[in-house]
């Protein structure tokens, strides 16, 4: 997600626009996601709706798809010679934008704050993407498949620490809204790289340079030439618009579900985190109407049979939860 020039070689003037196109589609799939989200936030959506299923798919696609273009664009910007000034100036950028979200969201939601959503992840991602600018790409891609890999073999209680969340390693972590670790993440931009530097061997760059978009295009061109810009304004301004719409057209009265993940997702903050409670509650709700006790329960019966039948459908889906979000992430 940042604004490096798309140069063929260093030291050409010009961008590759089929790049800046590219990542504008991932832009605005992002804010498509985004909205989505908030129109779950304000009672338009079931919740749980861009946590699980198609949209945790959706999710990660636009995730990596950033974070692949990142690593085409260090191959695009810096393969052949590395331009330091320009390097950092822009890295200054990315990573005071990581910093600003960080302290935002911190303010506004203390219990999934970002700490290392994927603003952190491209800018730890291009420092170290610098140590592979020259190296093969099939010694690349191997080590991307390390990367991939080591959330399933490598995760131990010893990364459980703070100073340790950011490698994606850990058992126990502050949940997000956006966490995007270095594992497995990074692997993304390796392929990217990799990708890179086989575009640019096989000539396929020298053949996109002579591509220009056409003017229906225009929209995503923009958005891939200002990446940064759009990432930190649009979702304020979706929010906002439908802050706005639900002034004049509030959401309509809650079915029985609904209600019950309300009043599930209340009482599960109070002891976890906004990422975990929309998914465990989902799965309760699931687990109890499949066990035929939701009647039961909307009439508010009480027996040690339902009880029962509650605290095995809690317990179930605590696991089931904590499995999930361990082996899952987002933008």
């Amino acid at each position: 997600m940042t604004d490096e020039k798309n140069n063929v070689a260093p030291g050409k003037k010009g961008r590759i626009e089929a790049i800046d196109v590219a990542r504008g589609v991932a832009l605005v799939a992002m804010a498509i996601y985004h909205l989505a989200w908030d129109l779950e936030f304000f009672g338009y959506a079931p919740p749980g709706t861009t946590t699980m299923g198609g949209w945790k798919l959706f999710a990660r696609c636009i995730a990596s798809s950033f974070l692949f273009l990142v690593g085409v664009s260090l191959v695009l910007a810096h393969g052949k010679q590395i331009r330091w000034n320009g390097f950092w100036r822009r890295w200054a950028m990315v990573a005071a934008a990581a910093l600003a979200i960080t302290a935002a969201t911190y303010v506004a939601m203390p219990g999934g704050f970002i700490f290392f959503g994927i603003l952190h992840q491209i800018a730890i991602a291009s420092i170290l993407g610098l140590a592979f600018l020259r190296l093969p790409a099939v010694v690349t891609i191997s080590i991307a498949a390390i990367v991939l890999a080591a959330p399933y073999y490598l995760r131990s209680e010893f990364f459980d620490a703070p100073w340790w969340w950011w490698t994606g390693l850990s058992v126990n972590y502050q949940r997000s809204n956006d966490y995007v670790p270095v594992f497995p993440w990074f692997g993304a931009v390796l392929i990217g790289i990799a990708a890179g530097k086989i575009g640019a061997q096989t000539g396929l760059f020298a053949a996109l340079a002579g591509w220009r978009s056409p003017r229906w295009l225009w929209p995503f061109d923009y958005a891939g030439r200002h990446s940064l810009a759009f990432y930190l304004i649009h979702q304020p301004v979706l929010i906002a618009c439908v802050w706005l719409f639900a002034q004049v057209f509030p959401p309509s009265e809650e079915t029985r579900e609904v209600n019950f993940l309300q009043s599930c997702e209340r009482s599960c903050v109070e002891q976890r985190d906004t990422e975990f409670c929309p998914r465990y509650c989902v799965c309760v709700l699931d687990t109890l109407e499949r066990a035929g006790a939701m009647q039961s329960f909307y009439a508010g019966q009480q027996s040690d049979a339902l009880r029962a039948t509650a605290e095995q459908a809690a317990r179930q889906c605590t696991i089931e939860t904590d499995n999930a979000i361990l082996d899952g992430g987002g933008p």
